[in-house]
């Protein structure tokens, strides 16, 4: 900390991923408030009284954007706050989502999450540095006075990931070119495949129960099958029912978890970006390359 600033600034992540890399960025610069914790989900999230408590001491409240916390907008209201509102995804190139949105599921039930636009953006590194560049410039546009070390913990952080993308790229690089595909719960990988050449299939709308359900499942099966695909692994954020009953079809079992929309706790194996994208990569390949 330096004499020019009385107390650090006050900084509000929506979510765990971007609270990380706030994290790295502000260091000890910055006192930083994570609304949606670890293993959490951002599209179901509830906002807190003390979330618009937070919101309204803070300087800078770091956003995602492309309509993924949809909890935001009543809570800024809420909070009456004057602070600088940030948009991570701001200057990033973007997918447009298909069909207007993706689905999530939780209690076994499909739910509809609306947006013109992928909004999972940081499951490409190169996008990662985007958000750290944005991150670093939202700071010192609040505190200018530490600014160079602004910039500096950002193009460190910056330089660790250069080198994960590497490890990513010859680990996806190592894999046949026919065992590539794999099944998740939801659409939150496009970013991933577009970067590393990993095909991700996921179902689109498919509740558990009723005829219209078991239509869309045997559907999918069968783009699985035409697939060839690998694995299958559940999310963090999603519970693995339906992705059960698909396995069962077409004879194959669980690898594993993936890490998607949120971390792990400290005492998981993806409590930062980095540990996140590098369990993903090792859990696909471990999976796709089993006999």
């Amino acid at each position: 900390m330096t004499s020019t600033q009385a107390a650090p600034l006050q900084v509000v992540a929506t979510f765990s991923i971007i609270g990380d890399m706030a994290g790295e960025v502000g260091v000890d610069l910055v006192d930083l408030k994570t609304l949606v914790a670890p293993d959490a989900d951002a599209h179901v999230y509830e906002p807190r009284p003390a979330d618009a408590m937070a919101i309204a001491r803070a300087d800078v409240v770091l956003t995602n954007g492309l309509e993924f916390e949809g909890f935001l907008s009543r809570l800024i209201a809420a909070s009456g706050t004057d602070a600088s509102i940030i948009a991570l995804t701001d200057g990033l190139s973007t997918m447009e989502e298909p069909g207007g949105g993706h689905y999530h599921y939780v209690n076994g039930e499909a739910i509809f999450h609306a947006g013109a636009h992928d909004p999972h953006v940081w499951q490409s590194v190169e996008n990662a540095k985007g958000y750290v560049a944005n991150i670093s410039a939202a700071f010192c546009a609040a505190d200018a006075d530490n600014c160079p070390q602004y910039h500096a913990n950002a193009a460190d952080y910056s330089a660790r990931l250069d080198t994960l993308d590497a490890q990513i790229r010859a680990s996806i690089d190592a894999l046949p070119a026919d065992r590539r595909t794999v099944v998740v719960a939801h659409n939150a990988f496009r970013y991933f495949e577009a970067a590393y050449g990993v095909t991700f299939l996921s179902p689109q709308g498919v509740s558990t129960e009723g005829e219209a359900a078991a239509a869309d499942v045997a559907g999918l099966i069968r783009e699985i099958r035409a697939a060839h695909a690998g694995a299958i692994f559940g999310e963090n954020i999603s519970d693995t029912r339906l992705l059960e009953r698909i396995g069962e079809e077409t004879g194959l079992t669980l690898s594993g978890t993936l890490y998607s929309d949120a971390l792990s706790g400290a005492d998981g194996p993806a409590p930062t970006y980095i540990a996140m994208m590098r369990h993903n990569t090792s859990a696909i390949t471990a999976a796709l390359t089993a006999e």
